[in-house]
């Protein structure tokens, strides 16, 4: 930080809508309810929530020129992202992604990522203005989705660093992902380049190839990570460096959506870190702002300001529900 001067945050990667069936059942294989459009992508909610709490942000994105593509280029600005990088499409489509929860909590996904607009996300020169500007980069394992896009997120890294900034890195995949080769070769990239590593617990096994938590954090370490925030959903978060660890507790709510409270986690994390808060504070705020916004239908509609996330904070319990 200089001065007074926040460190600017940026990512890259796919900015989509999301539809959501209204009704409990197994997939899309007959006419249903559906709500939505709802704007979405796990880098474009990452970085909405980063805007709601103030900080200066921006993305790098690629949109088509449709109604989804304005949709999310509105949301994003009105709340206070730099989207001058988000390259508008002609030719393509914006992204989809089509959900429906069973009755036991897991969720069908229909996607349209590869083959949309957000197939086409590049570092082009307004990309690499911002980025020249940045001094903290957040990478989703989630857009690593083509050889194209790794490119992008490689050079992206490397201009960060090479002017001093860090790298928080989430994988944010499914097991089925590291089955292509050029995802797994991604992951461990990232895993060599960031500051900060931001996986769930079961990704942190996923991707050490570990057979314990212990074990699987001194891979990590050993991979030049310094800085590991274990997500574990209703049981908080645990964050490790070579000093020690600091746990949290996660926020007692009813759970209505929970995607994106990883992204908003992640969002509140890294800002409050860059801010100077301590370590403690920070997972305290994550777990709040995680919890906020499984309290929200809509995966970006659950980003929170500072006032209200102190006010849930005041007025909410952590455990369990």
């Amino acid at each position: 930080m200089v001065g007074n001067q926040l460190p600017r945050v940026g990512t890259l990667g796919e900015i989509l809508v999301e539809i959501m069936a209204e009704d409990i059942g197994d997939g899309f294989r007959e006419p249903i309810r559906l709500i939505g459009p709802f704007p979405s992508g796990a880098p474009a909610i990452f970085i909405d929530q980063v805007a709601k709490l103030g900080h200066p942000c921006g993305i790098i994105g690629c949109v088509g020129d449709d109604d989804f593509g304005r949709l999310n280029v509105e949301r994003l600005q009105s709340d206070g992202v730099d989207v001058s990088a988000i390259h508008v499409d002609p030719e393509q489509a914006t992204g989809t992604a089509f959900v429906r929860y069973r009755e036991n909590g897991d969720r069908d996904f229909v996607y349209n990522i590869r083959n949309s607009a957000s197939g086409g996300t590049s570092v082009r020169e307004p990309g690499l203005k911002m980025l020249h500007e940045c001094g903290h980069l957040h990478v989703m394992g989630s857009s690593l989705f083509s050889s194209d896009i790794i490119e992008n997120a490689k050079t992206a890294v490397a201009l960060v660093k090479q002017n001093g900034g860090t790298i928080s890195f989430d994988p944010n995949i499914r097991k089925e992902m590291l089955t292509i080769g050029e995802m797994r070769t991604a992951l461990e990239f990232m895993l060599r380049s960031c500051d900060v590593f931001l996986p769930s617990s079961s990704e942190l096994l996923m991707l050490t190839e570990a057979t314990g938590e212990a074990e699987a954090i001194s891979r990590a370490f050993a991979h030049g990570v310094s800085n590991i925030v274990v997500k574990r959903g209703v049981e908080g978060a645990t964050y490790h460096d070579v000093n020690g660890s600091a746990s949290s507790p996660a926020f007692g709510v009813e759970e209505i959506d929970p995607t994106g409270a990883g992204d908003c986690f992640d969002a509140a994390f890294v800002t409050f870190r860059l801010r100077g808060e301590s370590v403690e504070e920070s997972l305290r705020y994550a777990n709040a702002c995680g919890a906020r916004a499984v309290c929200v239908r809509g995966p970006m509609e659950g980003t929170s300001t500072l006032a209200e996330l102190t006010a849930f904070m005041a007025s909410t319990a952590t455990g369990p529900s």
